[in-house]
């Protein structure tokens, strides 16, 4: 690592693993996870089967690595963000920017793969496997950011705790929405109305 910027190793890693848990989501919703095979995996990624083992572990863990590594990115972001700014702005703006490419309408077929997907057990076991590191990482970088501590204090639990509320929230209205909705609009919107204090609607 350079001037705090990964190398060129570190790079190529990141690459890796990224192509890796795209392809793994993709072939999972074109063919049903079933019915996927780590080679198949490594093959759509370019690498070898014993380098797809070098990374994940499971076929679960690889799809979701997407999911975990844009929450860790946005932790990574707030603590970047400009010091002035609100903080529901900053963290806005840091958890909606990983969601590159989701600012279109997706296809209907999409995602009605992916809601079937996400029944997967496999699935289900390793988000919630993976939550307790994330939400650390947010409750961590929310602390740094209200100078407030991040094992004693309520607030930085209850700011990261309602962020990633609003992206469940958020994902779950987008995998349900008809017509389909860009998720990079409703995840902005839900995280809109939960600064605002969630007004009440009919007024």
């Amino acid at each position: 690592m350079t001037n705090g910027q990964p190398g060129l190793r570190e790079r190529k890693k990141a690459e890796t693993r990224e192509a890796l848990s795209w392809a793994a989501l993709r072939l999972a919703v074109e063919r049903g996870l079933e019915n996927v095979r780590v080679e198949d995996i490594a093959a759509a990624a370019g690498v070898s089967p014993r380098t797809y083992n070098n990374y994940f572990s499971s076929k679960a863990e690889a799809i979701v690595f997407r999911h975990r590594h844009r929450i860790l990115r946005a932790a990574e972001a707030l603590r970047a963000r400009p010091a002035e700014e609100p903080l529901w702005e900053a963290l806005t703006q840091s958890l909606v920017e990983p969601f590159d490419g989701a600012d279109q309408a997706p296809d209907p077929h999409w995602v009605a793969a992916v809601r079937l997907l996400l029944r997967e057990p496999s699935l289900q076991a390793e988000l919630v496997r993976g939550s307790a590191d994330t939400r650390t990482e947010l409750i961590a970088a929310v602390a740094a950011r209200t100078g407030t501590d991040p094992d004693r204090d309520l607030y930085p639990r209850l700011v990261a705790a309602t962020a990633l509320s609003a992206l469940q929230v958020a994902n779950e209205h987008y995998l349900g929405a008809d017509p389909a909705l860009p998720f990079k609009a409703v995840f902005a919107e839900a995280l809109r109305q939960v600064a605002a204090g969630l007004p009440d609607p009919s007024r």
